[in-house]
């Protein structure tokens, strides 16, 4: 039996058991992009070239996770309050309506991002040199976007009907066979970039079909129904008004990526962009354990909210605060120790290893704060509280990064100031959200209001 009532019992318990599993899938998802990366950068010949081309490829790719997160983080704890309330048919019309919505949106993104991908990614900064290896990689990796935006969005109706576990089997299949491929197609049958392209979207697939046939099937407590997948438009907007903090988040890591690449390749050239990217891949890793505990922390607050357990909230909150507090201290003192070990996992180009290593340790300059945005911004989300989560998604990213992105290479910083940006935003941005967090929900969290 599975327990699926997280108003019993330890909530830290709760929370945990939420969250290992989906650490887990979300480390296995990670590395459908991480191995192609990983092997990529060792690719014979390529120099830093390639890794340069999978940089421009990226704001695309967070293009299209900030509508599955439109969608799959609106309807998820959307679900789990219609579930704490009791009100299963709201749950199930949710749940077929975050299909509907995620498959509708795929088509559309697939055809326009395909069309249009070479104005795009010269648009993006993409050189004559670079755009060969980035455009290989995206007319592949764009068949794909169907079963990426299922497989990612829906994963998280399993998890808030109790079954991490099988959350977690969603992306481990896919990711072996992932790790598989990728020699096969990249280095046996000589594909090259096109061949990583090609392995993540066979996987990606097979993800989709496990996720479709468990949320399908007799196991799951509230199934995907035929009747529930005609879009309600008031349901829908509920949907993509709570998932829109999510959207915004990924859709400004979008606009911040463009952003680095164009200032990067004007100050730095094609080396920085690759640079660039290697630093997005350290901090996808090194930031998923914390976004894997707050993840794991909304079914449970948004459960305990729905059955009015305020206490319990607050603990939720505590928990999460201080375990991801502590994690990202721990993680930034390994970027300060390891810059170069990092580097090294991604590229043997020694050129890159070297600008790299500054720019690795100024990207995560007081890396902690980000555990402080993790946590607002999930309590937000958790509870429903969407304009709140929507106000600091965009403060963090499109009004502090994207300026500063700009403006201090211009004030004297040089290069520097492309990786400055960041971790002024985690501060300004992080504290803004916790704080605000606390004083506006957290103090107001009572069982006896």
């Amino acid at each position: 039996m599975h327990s699926t009532d997280f108003s019993k019992g330890k909530v830290w318990r709760n929370i945990i058991a939420q969250s290992i599993p989906l650490i887990l899938a979300q480390l296995v998802q990670l590395l459908y992009n991480v191995v192609d990366r990983i092997y990529i950068g060792h690719l014979p010949g390529a120099d830093s070239m390639a890794l340069t081309g999978i940089g421009l490829v990226f704001p695309l790719t967070t293009l299209i996770a900030a509508f599955t997160f439109l969608f799959g983080t609106g309807g998820t704890p959307l679900f789990s309050i219609a579930r704490g309330a009791g009100q299963e048919e709201r749950a199930g019309k949710i749940l077929g309506n975050t299909f509907s919505l995620l498959l509708g949106t795929s088509i559309f993104l697939f055809l326009f991002c395909y069309l249009f991908r070479r104005p795009i990614l010269y648009l993006f900064g993409a050189s004559d040199a670079s755009y060969m290896y980035a455009d290989a990689y995206l007319k592949i990796y764009l068949l794909g976007t169907s079963f990426t935006m299922l497989a990612t969005g829906l994963n998280g109706f399993i998890n808030a009907q109790g079954f991490p576990r099988v959350g977690m089997l969603t992306t481990l299949l896919g990711a072996i066979l992932n790790l598989v491929l990728d020699p096969v197609f990249i280095f046996w049958l000589d594909m090259g970039v096109g061949g990583a392209a090609l392995a993540t979207v066979i996987s990606q697939a097979v993800s989709c079909v496990w996720v479709l046939k468990f949320l399908a099937g007799k196991r799951a407590i509230l199934p995907i129904k035929k009747a529930s997948l005609r879009v309600e438009m008031k349901l829908a907007k509920e949907i993509m008004a709570l998932g829109m903090s999510g959207f915004i988040m990924q859709g400004t890591n979008c606009l911040v990526q463009v952003v680095c690449n164009a200032t990067l390749k004007v100050y730095g050239g094609d080396v920085y962009v690759g640079v660039m990217t290697v630093i997005n891949s350290a901090r996808e890793i090194l930031s998923l354990p914390v976004s894997g505990i707050t993840n794991g922390a909304q079914p449970v607050l948004g459960y305990n909210y729905g059955a009015k357990e305020y206490d319990k909230v607050r603990q939720g909150i505590r928990f999460t605060a201080a375990l991801g507090i502590v994690y990202t201290l721990l993680a930034w003192i390994l970027v300060i120790m390891s810059p170069h070990l990092l580097l090294s996992i991604f590229t043997e180009d020694r050129v890159m290893i070297e600008v790299g290593a500054d720019a690795l340790r100024l990207y995560f300059f007081g890396f902690f704060f980000m555990a402080f945005q993790f946590t607002g911004q999930s309590a937000f989300t958790s509870l429903g509280y969407s304009r709140h989560a929507i106000f600091f998604s965009l403060l963090r990213k499109a009004v502090i990064v994207a300026p500063l992105t700009v403006l201090l290479p211009r004030i004297g910083f040089g290069v520097d100031g492309v990786f400055l940006a960041e971790p002024i935003s985690n501060a300004i941005g992080g504290l803004a959200c916790f704080v605000t967090m606390y004083f506006a929900l957290y103090r107001k969290l009572r069982n006896d209001l």
